[in-house]
């Protein structure tokens, strides 16, 4: 298993990144999968909106970008996270920044085990998901 944490154009979150690898490391065994090279990259809202009109043709800011590199069980990816649009949404729904954080970090892991959140239901799957795996965090 590999890890790679990056930040780009942000200061690094105030994360524990070896208690978060084996969160990840965990979540994805509960769901059949192993862990290849997962790479996180922190960033800001002007290099999320980059990213999706550059790679999905979207033009629009979200909270992560999961680029999916996963073959069979073994998990693999880059995954982008704009560290602005994490603290709107936290605020958005009057909820603990690090605990958005967390949740959307978890949340790009759960899109490489196969879980979805565009079609009809598939947000609530999703949403019990994340639920889920943060309560085996505790934050």
């Amino acid at each position: 298993m590999e890890f790679q944490w990056i930040a780009d154009g942000v200061q690094f979150p105030d994360i524990d990144r070896g208690r978060l690898e084996a969160w990840i490391a965990e979540v994805a065994g509960l769901h059949g999968r192993i862990l290849g090279p997962l790479t996180y990259i922190f960033c800001n809202d002007d290099k999320i909106i980059e990213v999706n009109r550059q790679f999905l043709h979207h033009d629009y800011y979200t909270d992560i970008i999961t680029f999916d590199y996963t073959r069979g069980r073994r998990i693999s990816g880059d995954m982008f996270i704009s560290l602005d649009t994490v603290r709107t949404n936290a605020e958005l729904v009057r909820a603990d920044y690090n605990t958005e954080l967390h949740r959307v970090i978890v949340h790009g892991v759960l899109h490489l085990c196969g879980i979805n959140d565009k079609g009809p239901g598939e947000r609530e799957i999703m949403e019990a998901n994340e639920n889920q795996a943060l309560s085996l965090l505790k934050l």
